[in-house]
């Protein structure tokens, strides 16, 4: 993991399309704005996880098969 130091308005870039800036910092809660590409998708990690773990028990349940049924 790399750790930055930033400071409000200064910003990082990632892969060249990327750019996270520093909105706010109010105690221990930092406001942060992220600009990517429309293709590029971004969630809070919480979210991204209920994401994968619904994908993972649609998957086990049989989904797959109940969607090869459909073909």
């Amino acid at each position: 993991m790399l750790a930055l130091s930033r400071k409000k308005n200064e910003a990082i870039v990632i892969n060249n399309n990327i750019e996270i800036t520093v909105l706010e910092v109010k105690g221990e809660q930092v406001k942060i704005g992220i600009n990517a590409p429309k293709e590029v998708p971004v969630y809070r990690k919480e979210v991204y996880v209920q994401i994968q773990e619904s994908n993972q028990e649609a998957t086990n349940a049989g989904g797959i098969e109940s969607l090869k049924s459909l073909l």
